[in-house]
Order: C-alpha cells, then sequence, then structure tokens
C-alpha cells in the first residue's frame, strides 16, 4: 500500500501512555445506590456472568458500538523494548495516514450526497481504555462507540491479526480501520439508530441477523473507502486486496467460532461469514458507492 506520502489525519488521539484505566460505567446505580455513583456490585456480577456464560461482547451491554471481530482475541502485555517502540511509532504513523485518507474519500463522497462529513477520532490505547460506551479492554479488538463518535484501537491488534488469524500486510491493516470508520459513516447516515431501535422490537435471532447486516455494510464501505482512494490516490500494490480478503476471511463468524468451539452455531452470527465478509468487502470496491452496500434490502448476504 502507497501510504508515506499521504495526508496524515489530525484526529489522532494518544493514550497509549496514559496509565491504568478506572473501571467506570455509562449508567446510574440501582437498588438505593446514590445518584450517579456508578454501577453497583450486583449488577457487575450479573454482566461478568453473562460476558463469560454467554460469550456477551461487554459493550453490547454497556450500549457500545460495532467491532471488527465476534470474539475476543489475546494480547500480551510485555513492556516493550525501543525497537518495540519504534516500530509502535511507526504504526501510529500508518494509522494516522490511513485515518487521513478515509477523511478525503468520505468527505468527497459526502459532498457528492449534499451534505458534509463529520470525522471522527480515533483513540490509540494500550491494555485498556475507558469509552462513552463504557470500559473495554483490548481482548475485544478494535471498536467504533456512537456514543462519543470515536474509533478505539490497540496497535497490538494488528500483531494479532498477523500471527493468530493468518492475515499479515499494510492494507490487512487498513482494512481494519475502514471498517471501523464505515461504521462512524452508519452512525452519520442514521443507520445505526435505526437497527438499534429494530434490534430492541425482535427476539435475539433477528437482533442477530439486524447485527450482520450492519457489520457486512460496514465491510461493503471499507470497499468504498479502496475504490475511492485507488481511483483519486493510487494507493494500491500488488497483493493488497489479496491481503484485505485474507483479513475479512479469517474474521468471518463461522470461522471463529470453528476455532474455538470446534462447530458452529448460524443463529448466534453477529458479523457474517467469512464468504459473506469477503463477498461486501469486494462489492464496495468493485462499485464504490452506497447504493451497492444495501444489505438491508438483500434476499442474499
Amino acid at each position: 500500500m502507497r501510504w508515506r506520502s499521504g495526508r496524515r489525519s489530525t484526529n489522532i488521539e494518544d493514550r497509549r501512555a496514559s496509565g491504568p484505566v478506572r473501571m467506570r460505567f455509562p449508567f446510574p446505580a440501582g437498588g438505593g445506590g446514590r445518584k450517579g455513583g456508578g454501577i453497583s456490585l450486583g449488577s457487575i456480577v450479573v454482566i461478568l456472568v453473562l460476558m463469560f456464560v454467554f460469550d456477551i461482547n461487554p459493550l453490547e451491554l454497556l450500549g457500545g458500538g460495532g467491532s471488527l471481530t465476534p470474539t475476543s482475541y489475546e494480547q500480551g502485555t510485555q513492556p516493550q523494548s525501543s525497537a518495540g517502540q519504534e516500530a509502535d511509532d511507526e504504526m501510529k504513523d500508518f494509522v494516522s495516514a490511513v485515518l487521513g485518507d478515509t477523511e478525503d474519500t468520505w468527505h468527497a463522497l459526502f459532498n457528492e450526497l449534499g451534505t458534509s462529513y463529520r470525522e471522527p477520532k480515533l483513540v490509540l490505547f494500550r491494555g485498556a481504555v475507558q469509552s462513552a460506551c463504557g470500559f473495554a479492554q483490548a481482548a475485544m479488538g478494535p471498536f467504533y462507540c456512537p456514543g462519543d463518535q470515536k474509533v478505539y484501537l490497540d496497535l497490538g491488534f494488528f500483531d494479532d491479526l498477523r500471527r493468530q488469524y493468518g492475515a499479515p500486510g499494510d492494507f490487512a491493516q487498513a482494512y481494519v480501520i475502514a471498517h471501523e470508520v464505515g461504521h462512524h459513516v452508519q452512525n452519520l447516515l442514521g443507520t445505526s439508530g435505526k437497527v438499534q431501535r429494530a434490534q430492541q422490537s425482535t427476539d435475539e435471532t433477528g437482533a442477530n441477523q439486524l447485527s450482520v447486516m450492519l457489520e457486512l455494510q460496514a465491510d461493503c464501505y471499507a470497499g468504498i473507502w479502496a475504490n475511492r482512494a485507488e481511483r483519486a490516490r493510487q494507493i494500491l500494490e500488488e497483493g493488497d486486496i489479496e491481503e484485505a480478503l485474507r483479513a475479512a476471511n479469517a474474521i468471518g463468524d463461522d470461522r471463529l467460532q470453528k476455532q474455538s468451539r470446534g462447530y458452529i452455531t448460524p443463529d448466534s452470527f453477529t458479523h457474517g461469514t467469512s464468504d459473506q465478509r469477503m463477498r461486501w468487502f469486494k462489492r464496495g470496491l468493485t462499485a464504490g458507492s452506497l447504493e451497492s452496500c444495501n444489505t438491508f434490502a438483500t434476499n442474499s448476504l
């Protein structure tokens, strides 16, 4: 990917050196606790039970936004060497360049729609972070929080994308960022809010299906970015698209469930299968238009 000559975004919020995060929750305590006093001990117990017994993403319990991966990944917490810090800083530069490129793409596309694009912030953190959607750990993977319109990313995820998921390459990493920015676009266009309201009036299977549609649309929006960025700035190099497709393939619900459980349960899918994720990314890449990414108006995802 040709990124080094690209414009750097000014919307990077670096919290990697901010120290331990104090756990806070965005809703009040119940059962007679003081107003605004945080969550009760009993509620914490309930949340933890739901997380570990039913494999629930904690952001779903805390009102959070979409994340790239439906299951957690493992990440080491060893202190970095000077060489590791240099690599981390270069990766920050890469993230800034990719985010800047997504800004250029979506500004141009929103102008075509006769409206303006509001740029998201991207928060770099290490280990754990506090967002408007609640407390989150790096093991949850990258995610977007509609409450503060920020993308959250621990750079260690890119190491796991290469080692654990078998999806190396800078364009695979760019796909991750573009997917989360896709959730921001959904938020600006009102899609996320409509989906959330629809999920509240259906059963669990129906809510999961709506989540799949939302995630696949974000994959398609990542494809739109690649299409528009290539046409405007010629960012692609040989093998880049294959890198993104390997990443999309690696984090499908079916593949991750098979690896972790040995079997799959389609009704529990929240992000889409590997084939679906690759197909919708390619659809956005080929067409380069919002109309091509309407996952909510198709009989075949």
